[in-house]
């Protein structure tokens, strides 16, 4: 008979070892649908690593790519780890990157220093006030955050397709509804000369450290973790429950924001539709592949940007499906959750006993 005994605490190799046995089962998996699809598998993946990793072209488009999910993981690992079910990452990205536009496209003029962390408060301000509405539903009449931040996202959408046909659109456009361009004193400066990796990149890192410092070094974190991990038993130490929750999706929401900042003032220079191919939902994937850890959301952002940006390489070489990635993503995000089984849980080999023989 087999039982599964609870684990008084997971080593660090077990923590460590799950997460990433899991990006390789899903990479492992993968082989399936390439074989289906006749796709020479030996080939496939050398170009899907070639894509992602074999040449700076490919490392700082990687990187590039990992800047947003470092961000948009960061904001639900902060979210999750109080049971705040934060779903609307994506909504909360376009909230900033509109933010971020309306601001720093010339509304205001002022030279980089100045102009840039305006354009950057802007950006996690809306993304922190769209938050706000969930989580005072939640905490005041117990409606699903799951719910309210998952509908949120096409509201938002919706509202960011009025604008980019009315008042914000770029009268220089060429029929393709976008925004007015980010000002060059607004831009996040490059990191490397012809490349598209910037600023924001560190701006992320820098985020990543702020908050581990925050969740293991600070009164608030250690109320984040109890609440997240009982919150009747932290309402009777005392804790404020509420103020709790409403300040984690506040910074859920800014983090998110932040998400949208980077991609319109460091990368595309301007709003479209089609700004984030869902790295709202991605940062859920990149969140749970490094266990709600502030650190490891760093490596499951480059995991899962690395597979994105090689599977686009590798179908242009050999006809394969770019939507293969998110097929990986997704067995990787199965896996993890397979994993999280065994670093709770230990498995018993029972002998049945004679009165059930």
């Amino acid at each position: 008979m087999i039982r599964l005994e609870l684990r008084g605490d997971a080593s660090l190799t077990l923590r460590i070892g799950a997460p990433v046995l899991a990006g390789a089962l899903a990479l492992a998996l993968a082989a399936i649908p390439l074989a289906f699809s006749g796709a020479p598998l030996g080939r496939a993946y050398g170009l899907l690593f070639e894509g992602a990793l074999g040449s700076r072209f490919a490392l700082t488009e990687t990187l590039a790519r990992c800047t947003p999910l470092i961000l948009t993981g960061l904001a639900v690992c902060v979210a999750f780890r109080a049971r705040l079910y934060n779903i609307g990452a994506e909504g909360q990205l376009y909230a900033g990157a509109l933010a971020a536009v309306a601001l720093g496209s010339g509304a205001v003029s002022a030279p980089p220093f100045v102009l840039i962390p305006l354009v950057v408060i802007a950006g996690m301000v809306a993304g922190a006030l769209l938050m706000l509405g969930p989580t005072w539903l939640k905490v005041r009449f117990g409606v699903d955050e799951v719910v309210t931040t998952l509908l949120l996202n096409f509201i938002v959408l919706l509202f960011v397709s009025m604008m980019l046909e009315g008042p914000m659109k770029d009268p220089l456009g060429l029929g393709w509804p976008q925004s007015e361009p980010i000002v060059p004193e607004a831009a996040l400066p490059p990191l490397l000369p012809r490349a598209r990796v910037h600023a924001g990149l560190l701006i992320a890192l820098a985020a990543v450290v702020l908050v581990q410092v925050l969740m293991t070094r600070t009164i608030w974190g250690f109320e984040i973790r109890a609440v997240g991990a009982n919150s009747s038993a932290a309402r009777f130490a005392g804790m404020s429950v509420t103020g709790t929750l409403v300040r984690v999706g506040l910074l859920s929401g800014a983090l998110a924001g932040l998400a949208g900042v980077g991609e319109v003032a460091g990368l595309k220079g301007y709003l479209t539709q089609d700004l984030s191919p869902g790295y709202g939902y991605a940062g859920i994937v990149v969140a749970m592949l490094a266990s709600l850890n502030p650190i490891g959301v760093i490596a499951a952002a480059f995991f899962v940007a690395a597979v994105f940006v090689g599977a686009d390489s590798m179908s242009r070489a050999i006809a394969v499906s770019s939507y293969i990635a998110n097929l990986i993503v997704a067995m990787a995000l199965l896996a993890v959750l397979l994993g999280g089984l065994f670093v709770r849980y230990r498995i018993r080999f029972a002998a049945r006993s004679a009165g059930h023989a």
